[in-house]
């Protein structure tokens, strides 16, 4: 141990001492951060040198819950933590991935030094929030929402002090914080450079997430030097086709002095000083040079502009242009990458006698899923039969499914029923939420799939039958065969092919996915989302699914007039306007007002101009009666007089 070592050491036992005795600290802590994070420690009632009393640690199952969860995460995580652990590799050391709640996900790294490790639970499944595990790399950058180094001593607990931690917060698009990166090591081999290595693997990590949220978007590459475009230290913004931001990384928000509410509630014109035109003028390749943006103040940035296949607000237009789908598989495809694994996998299977297993959130669309399969398989003229486990009474789910001959019960018809399993002889049977069927049941599923055979209630000689069987599911059939609910011999056999179909909040196709929907709910208006409520859409976590989004869209097609085509806050229902926009500062309201005033007052005066003055063209190219355009010119005048509302016309149409 080093001198400087040791007397930082002294330092902080001292000052350890006195937090604990005198409940301040005067010296020690250098760091504004550690400070802090010494205190909270000390609040949430830790021993520094006593053992860590209650420190939740998840199950496994709780664990694969938790990966599932954030499985667009640890994808893009797992290739860059791996080119990390090889910068590192013999060097004592391992690349922790936690979520945001301090969850270790997925860690790797020097088989020696993560038996040490083990030994103060840095492993996957441990929670390290600072309630739990006091002052540590990933505890405290959660905390702080920054990247930080906790070397040695720093550790508030004393049985932490032989590591050295180094990591940095991971944020969405939507400047959401998903997790931390981290990489500790043992406190003899603190380098400090590692900082800085830790940092750049979480923008790269920041970099592929953004890229697969809005890799179809309008992007702006932003740098104060040339040669830093298209590195980790740029900026990058998304936007609508109108100039909307609709997604940023946390350099970009730094660099323009924006916080994370203000995307999906700024323009580009707001943040830049500078109009959509002019920020655009040139844009072409994306491979073409970047240019020099002077700014208000003097200020000057590099930008590189790249049109992405498809901006969010042409959705619309690209869908409308997509070629008819091949089949109801195909049909479902509007641009997920874990979407479109989830069907390819399908397909490997459709035509062969191998039960699927659907598994995924209320709402995501487990039926609509196990409908297409049916339709694009060999059995598609044969009968599709639902059955829904969940929402049968259980005196009644028995004789649904295996069907009963006259008389066999008290109610029973006269002519008894076949049942539903029959029903579906030579086609698909699909046997949704199967979490919900009751044990005696299962057991004569179970006969019914092990001898392709039924009998009805009230006796009688069996039945043949051949189907294809899909069952769906929203619990995870494992917890509920260990818990002794479901029993593990039918868990087998309707696991031929488990998938799981991604909760919408963590698709990258919703943009598209809302202009099908809008397209199949009003053929034939062009109806599409204004883009402050785009932006909003992209951000909320969506719990109902595509439940949730389905009906939030067709309620809004309903109030829409007859002349409107763009969806606002005003066609959302209440509360989901509410949670969406959520009750923003009056400063913020009176900016947005006068953001969207200019939009509107811009988009009248292109359309005046663009059609010569004619009245009918201009609402035509608007999209609203000639009597809504006269309303809006009135309004304008009325409510923007200082900035120049758009003038009514000196010719007319007649």
């Amino acid at each position: 141990m080093t001198q400087a070592i040791a007397t930082r050491t002294a330092q902080l036992r001292e000052a350890r001492r006195q937090l604990l005795e005198v409940g301040e600290l005067s010296r020690g802590l250098r760091a504004p951060a550690l400070h802090a994070s010494w205190q909270r420690s000390r609040a949430y009632g830790l021993v520094p040198d006593g053992r860590t009393p209650g420190a939740p640690h998840a199950s496994g199952a709780q664990l694969a819950r938790a990966l599932d969860h954030r499985r667009l995460l640890v994808a893009h995580a797992r290739p860059v933590m791996e080119f990390l652990g090889e910068q590192t590799r013999d060097n004592d050391s391992m690349v922790i991935l936690a979520d945001a709640q301090g969850m270790l996900l997925h860690a790797f790294g020097d088989s020696g030094f993560a038996d040490k490790a083990a030994r103060v639970a840095l492993r996957p499944g441990a929670i390290w929030h600072e309630q739990w595990r006091g002052t540590n790399a990933i505890g405290t950058a959660l905390a702080e929402g920054a990247a930080v180094v906790v070397n040695g001593a720093e550790h508030y607990l004393q049985r932490n002090a032989f590591l050295t931690c180094a990591a940095a917060p991971i944020a969405d698009p939507a400047g959401q914080l998903l997790g931390v990166l981290d990489l500790s090591g043992d406190q003899r081999g603190h380098h400090r450079h590692t900082l800085a290595l830790v940092r750049s693997a979480a923008r790269m990590i920041e970099h592929q997430l953004f890229e697969a949220r809005h890799g179809g978007a309008l992007q702006l590459r932003l740098h104060a030097q040339a040669e830093g475009i298209g590195s980790v230290t740029e900026g990058r913004l998304a936007l609508s086709e109108d100039g909307w931001i609709i997604g940023a990384n946390p350099v970009a928000l730094a660099m323009l002095g924006l916080a994370r509410t203000d995307i999906g509630a700024c323009t580009i014109e707001r943040a830049l000083g500078l109009d959509l035109q002019t920020v655009l003028a040139g844009g072409g390749s994306a491979a073409r040079a970047p240019r020099l943006l002077r700014l208000e103040g003097g200020r000057t940035l590099w930008l590189r502009v790249d049109r992405g296949r498809t901006c969010v607000g042409s959705a619309a237009a690209a869908v409308r242009a997509m070629p008819a789908a091949a089949d109801a598989l195909a049909a479902l495809d509007t641009g997920d990458a874990a979407l479109q694994g989830v069907i390819a996998r399908a397909r490997r299977v459709i035509d062969k006698p191998i039960a699927l297993l659907l598994q995924g959130e209320s709402g995501v669309g487990k039926e609509l899923f196990a409908k297409a399969c049916h339709a694009s398989g060999p059995r598609r003229s044969a009968p599709f039969v639902a059955v829904n486990c969940a929402a049968l009474p259980e005196t009644l789910i028995e004789a649904e499914l295996f069907g009963y001959r006259p008389g066999a019960f008290t109610g029973a018809g006269r002519e008894g029923a076949p049942g539903r399993i029959r029903e579906a002889h030579g086609g698909t049977l699909f046997l949704d939420e199967i979490g919900d069927m009751p044990l005696a049941l299962q057991a004569r599923l179970l006969r019914v799939l092990q001898e392709r055979q039924v009998q009805p209630l009230g006796g009688g000689k069996a039945v043949a039958v051949d189907f294809q069987l899909i069952c769906a599911t929203h619990r995870r059939l494992r917890d509920e065969v260990v818990a002794g609910r479901f029993r593990d011999d039918l868990y087998y056999r309707i696991n031929g092919l488990a998938l799981q179909l991604p909760p919408l909040r963590e698709r990258g196709d919703l943009a598209a996915l809302v202009a099908r929907m809008l397209s199949d709910i009003a053929p034939g208006r062009e109806v599409e989302l204004a883009p402050a409520i785009a932006a909003a859409f992209g951000r909320y976590h969506w719990p109902g699914n595509l439940r949730q989004l389905a009906n939030v869209l067709r309620t809004a097609c309903a109030l829409l007039g007859d002349d409107e085509r763009v969806i606002a806050a005003a066609h959302l229902p209440d509360d989901i306007a509410e949670d969406l926009l959520g009750a923003p500062a009056p400063r913020a309201v009176e900016d947005a007002e006068t953001d969207l005033r200019l939009q509107a007052e811009r988009c009248v005066q292109q359309a005046l101009s663009d059609s010569h003055g004619n009245m009918s063209e201009a609402a035509r190219r608007l999209g609203i009666s000639r009597n809504t355009l006269y309303r809006k010119l009135r309004d304008l005048r009325r409510r923007a007089p200082a900035h120049g509302a758009a003038r009514a016309p000196t010719r007319q149409s007649p």
